[in-house]
């Protein structure tokens, strides 16, 4: 399947936080990502499904990459692991700089209107959606 075929995913917004994302994909130190369960649900998405490939796309909306999901979890925010948090490529050292790194992420003006509720926060109970994926093809 050509890169232009397939679905495109984004990483954070475009910026200095998604280049580093695609830059730490690209040399395959990032191979899991979370997402919110309440992302999906508000966007009427399916949930990613073990063996998907995406084009990952950078700040410039280029598609720079192939990757294949090899897991998909939808866990607890306070059940993310620290074999999850390592492998989300961001040098996080412990699930709790992970955890502070999201949450700052997921509480920002950003994320809160893309959902549609400017109050919006998580806690132990929100639903993540943790991937796992492989790098297929760097372009």
């Amino acid at each position: 399947m050509k890169l232009d075929d397939l679905p495109p995913v984004e990483f954070a917004f475009p910026g200095p936080l998604r280049d580093r994302l695609v830059a730490a994909i690209l040399t395959g130190a990032k191979t899991s990502t979370s997402a919110l369960l309440v992302g999906y649900e508000r966007a009427n998405e399916p949930l990613p499904e073990v063996g998907q490939q995406s084009a990952v796309v950078n700040s410039a909306g280029q598609r720079v990459a192939v990757i294949e999901l090899t897991d998909v979890r939808v866990v607890r925010l306070g059940d993310v692991d620290l074999r999850h948090a390592l492998d989300e490529g961001e040098g996080d050292e412990s699930v709790a700089q992970w955890r502070a790194g999201h949450e700052a992420f997921w509480h920002s003006a950003e994320v809160r209107a893309e959902l549609g509720d400017p109050d919006f926060t998580v806690d132990d109970d929100t639903l993540v959606v943790a991937q796992r994926f492989r790098l297929v093809h760097a372009v």
